[in-house]
């Protein structure tokens, strides 16, 4: 019996060509966290939520110049008791009108709407550039304490260590009042220098918990084969801590601002309800310190920026979880 050639063998063979479907695509971490993140229904919300308040914040002017309304909607005066400062027009007194839809302040007559508006812009900015300077710094500490080996591993891990021990309100409310003491000679200059203390308070309590992980996760990659393929070959430290290394830790460090960022705004309103804050720029926490004397009979005056705090702050932390779920290789979900 002879066989067939081996040529009609392949001719009478179906080959089955892989289809669009069969083919493997190469996708990097950071495409599969955002594919993660697109598909939690909890973090798109509380992005909308975010970027709908950022947005209001940062058309604070041209919303006000729409509506209407201006942040010195009266002249201050001491005269002015409580029927005469809000009651006149808007709520709580009068009915709800567009020329000042959340009503007058007591005894200033400011708009309520444009102190809200430009009051979240003030707490987004302290929040945002506090946030921003405490990740820069926890970084760079965190990759030499990381990469040195000896006495100045030690003393850093020292700083950081005596730095967490020290009670945060003890130590803001302190330094905040030698700062504004120390700088505030011009009155002209006060606001800049509330908000210089603020963001210098902040960060200062705030950059050291990133730092110890920053730290960690290094202490983890420098005996690696490509940082040692780097030492070989002579490559500057500074070039394999910032080239190297650092592209490595991206998803800790998102995750460290992203959760980070409610602090900061809880921690501006905080301060400021407490006396450290702004005193002539609007902000929530320092409505929150005027409006908590009329919560009875105005109790709009105090919700409002309350509510403002804690759809942001409740946003942020969910949010900040998803992007730590999806940048963690470990989470399935």
């Amino acid at each position: 019996m002879s066989l067939p050639p081996v040529d009609a063998l392949v001719s009478d063979a179906v080959i089955d060509e892989p289809t669009a479907s069969d083919k493997v695509h190469g996708r990097s971490p950071t495409r599969i966290a955002f594919e993660r993140l697109r598909a939690d229904k909890v973090a798109v919300v509380s992005a909308i939520v975010i970027a709908v308040i950022v947005m209001l914040a940062v058309l604070a002017p041209v919303i006000c110049n729409m509506l209407g309304v201006e942040l010195r909607a009266g002249e201050p005066s001491e005269d002015l008791n409580l029927a005469t400062a809000y009651g006149l027009v808007g709520p709580p007194e009068q009915a709800f009108t567009w020329s000042h839809p959340l009503g007058l302040a007591p005894r200033t007559a400011n708009d309520l709407t444009a102190e809200w508006l430009y009051g979240a812009r003030t707490s987004l900015e302290v929040a945002t550039t506090a946030a921003i300077l405490s990740t820069l710094i926890g970084i760079v500490v965190g990759l030499v304490a990381g990469f040195s080996r000896g006495w100045v591993d030690r003393v850093i891990t020292f700083v950081i260590d005596v730095c967490l021990s020290f009670p945060f309100l003890l130590g803001a409310l302190a330094l905040a009042a030698v700062l504004i003491n120390r700088f505030a000679n011009d009155l002209d200059q006060l606001d800049r220098v509330q908000f210089f203390s603020l963001v210098t308070v902040l960060t200062f309590f705030g950059w050291m918990g990133l730092a110890r992980l920053i730290r960690g996760e290094v202490l983890s990659m420098r005996e690696r084969e490509f940082v040692e393929a780097a030492r070989v070959i002579g490559v500057p430290t500074r070039v394999i801590l910032f080239r190297e290394l650092l592209p490595n830790l991206v998803a800790p460090i998102v995750v460290s601002f992203s959760l980070g960022l409610p602090a900061y705004v809880a921690a501006e309103a905080g301060l400021s309800f407490l006396g450290v804050g702004f005193t002539d720029r609007p902000s929530w926490g320092y409505t929150i310190v005027r409006a908590q004397s009329y919560f009875e009979t105005f109790p709009l005056y105090l919700w409002a920026p309350i509510i403002g705090i804690m759809f942001l702050v409740m946003s942020l932390n969910p949010l900040g979880d998803s992007i730590r779920d999806a940048f963690d290789p470990r989470t399935r979900r």
